[in-house]
C-alpha cells in the first residue's frame, strides 16, 4: 500500500460517548441550559466518586480551575510560586496575571515530573505555592513534596489535567493538594470539548470557590434557601459550565471504565511491543514507580538526541502515523523568561526532554489493525 493510498492514524480521536447525543439533546431542551442544572450536578457526583474528593466545582476549563487557585490563595504582586518547567503553558501563567513570579523546577529523567529533590532549593521567604503536574497521569513524588509544602507553609496545587483515575500509593490524584485542577479538553480520557473542573479539600475553601466562580456572588447559597437574597460578596468571575458541555460530560464519565480499559490497552501494547526494539536503539520509554497507577493518558518515547526525534516523526507520518512532540520548556520561552525565572540550577532535564521526545496515537478507537501498524512503524525506524 502507497503512502497515499493509508487513512492517516491520527494523533488522537475524541472518544463519543453512546448517550452523549441523547443527553446533550435533552440538556438543550431542558428547564435550565446554563450552570447548576442537573447534568451539572450529576458530572460533579460522578467526579466525586472517582476522585474521592470532598468538593468538585465543575469549571470551562483547568485554566479557569486553576485561575481560581490563584484567587482562592489570594496571591498576588511579590508573590512567588514554584511550577515545574515542563508542562503545560497555564501552569504558569495563571499565576502571572495575579503578578506572581513563577519559578520554575526542572523535572525528573523518568517520569518527566517536577524532581522533587529540587523544591526546596527555590523555596523563599517569597514563596506562597508549589504546584505540581502529574504528567502522563504518573503520579508525582507526593510523600516528599508533602513534606516540603508543610515543612515552609506553603499551599500544594495538584495541576492533574492529565491524571484523572490515577492514584499515588493507592490515594487518587487530585486530593493530595489543598486545591487540584481537571481537564475535560478534547484530548484528554475524558472530554466535553472544553470543560475542567476544581477540586477542594476544604469546606471553607468550596464555599469560597463557589462564590467567586459565579461572578463573586452567593447566588448559589441563594438558590439553595440559605439567603434571602443574593449578591455581590467577593472577587469573582463567571468560570459556570453549561448544561450541554455537563450532560456531554456525565456520559464520558458513565463510559470511564470502557474508556479506560481500552486505553490501558493500548498503552500495554505500546510498553510491551516496543520494548526490545527501544532497547537495542537506546530509546527510553515510560517510567512507572511501583506506587503509581497511570490512566493510560500518554504513551510517549524518548529518543538518544534531537536529530532521531524529528526522523521518527517523518518516518512514521511517510507510514500515515501522525507523531508528535510535546511542551517546549516554560523557563526558556519568551513569556517564560519576561515574568519567571528558573529555580537555581536551571532546567537542563526539561530542556533535553522537549528535543527528544515523540508521543505516539493513543485512544479508545484506535482499532488493532490501527495498532499493528503504529508497531510496525516504529519497529521499521532504526536510530543513527
Amino acid at each position: 500500500m502507497s503512502t497515499t493510498d493509508m487513512t492517516t492514524i491520527p494523533h488522537h480521536r475524541a472518544f463519543v460517548a453512546e448517550n452523549q447525543l441523547a443527553y446533550v439533546t435533552a440538556a438543550m431542551h431542558g428547564k435550565w441550559s446554563s450552570g447548576y442544572g442537573p447534568f451539572g450536578e450529576r458530572a460533579a457526583a460522578l467526579l466525586r466518586e472517582i476522585t474521592g474528593a470532598a468538593h468538585v466545582l465543575l469549571t470551562t476549563s483547568a485554566t479557569t480551575a486553576l485561575d481560581l487557585s490563584t484567587l482562592l490563595l489570594d496571591v498576588g504582586p511579590g508573590d512567588e510560586v514554584i511550577v515545574p518547567s515542563y508542562t503545560f503553558v497555564s501552569t504558569a501563567s495563571v499565576w502571572v496575571q495575579r503578578g506572581a513570579v513563577p519559578v520554575f523546577a526542572d523535572c525528573r529523567p523518568d517520569t518527566l515530573n517536577i524532581d522533587e529533590d529540587l523544591i526546596e532549593a527555590a523555596v523563599t521567604a517569597r514563596t506562597r505555592a508549589v504546584v505540581v503536574t502529574h504528567y502522563a497521569g504518573v503520579a508525582c513524588e507526593m510523600d516528599k513534596i508533602t513534606k516540603i509544602a508543610e515543612r515552609h507553609g506553603l499551599a500544594l496545587v495538584e495541576d492533574n489535567a492529565h491524571g484523572l483515575g490515577g492514584t499515588y500509593r493507592d490515594r487518587p490524584l487530585g486530593t493530595f493538594g489543598r486545591l487540584a485542577a481537571l481537564s475535560f479538553h478534547a484530548t484528554k480520557n475524558v472530554q466535553c470539548g472544553e470543560g475542567g473542573a476544581l477540586l477542594a479539600a476544604g469546606d471553607d475553601l468550596a464555599r469560597r470557590a463557589e462564590i467567586i466562580r459565579d461572578k463573586g456572588t452567593n447566588r448559589r447559597q441563594f438558590f439553595r434557601g440559605e439567603v434571602d437574597r443574593y449578591r455581590w460578596v467577593d472577587v469573582g468571575t463567571n468560570y459556570m459550565q453549561a448544561e450541554p458541555l455537563a450532560a456531554q460530560l456525565v456520559a464520558q464519565l458513565e463510559a470511564f471504565g470502557e474508556i479506560q480499559r481500552r486505553r490501558q490497552e493500548v498503552w500495554r501494547a505500546y510498553h510491551d511491543g516496543l520494548a526490545a526494539w527501544a532497547r537495542d536503539n537506546g530509546v527510553a520509554r515510560p517510567a512507572v514507580p511501583p506506587e503509581c497507577v497511570h490512566p493510560a493518558h500518554i504513551y510517549y518515547l524518548l529518543l538518544p538526541h534531537a536529530a532521531g526525534r524529528t526522523a521518527l516523526i517523518a518516518h512514521l507520518a511517510e507510514r500515515g502515523v501522525q507523531a508528535v512532540f510535546h511542551y517546549s520548556p516554560l523557563h526558556a520561552s519568551p513569556a517564560g523568561e519576561k515574568y519567571g525565572r528558573a529555580a537555581p540550577g536551571g532546567c537542563p532535564v526539561a530542556e533535553s526532554v522537549a528535543d527528544r521526545q515523540v508521543r505516539l496515537p493513543l485512544y479508545p478507537g484506535l482499532d488493532d489493525g490501527e495498532l499493528g501498524r503504529v508497531l510496525d512503524s516504529v519497529t521499521s525506524f532504526k536510530v543513527s
